[in-house]
């Protein structure tokens, strides 16, 4: 159950970063001069979500776990400052 939920967590995330990317390729701000960067956030990404289903479906569970977490707390984190900043309301002056 833990590992199907990280599992659809760490999509949605990636699918967040894979957004995000394609909307500044729209704008122009990815561009040759950060792309490197990028590709390694998507690679980084993909790797942790598919490396952790390659190691579920294996019935590793401990490694399937560690690589999916890799990035579902960076998402989890930030999903729970949003919250708190939608909550609090604070003022930014």
């Amino acid at each position: 159950m833990l590992i199907r939920l990280l599992i659809a967590f760490d999509a949605l995330v990636a699918a967040g970063i894979a957004f995000f990317f394609f909307w500044g390729v729209s704008d122009g701000t990815v561009s040759s001069f950060n792309i490197a960067l990028w590709l390694a956030l998507l690679g980084g990404a993909a790797l942790s979500l598919v490396g952790g289903i390659i190691a579920y479906k294996n019935d590793n569970r401990v490694l399937a776990i560690l690589l999916l977490l890799i990035l579902a707390l960076p998402g989890l984190a930030f999903a729970l400052f949003a919250l708190f900043i939608i909550i609090a309301q604070p003022r930014w002056n």
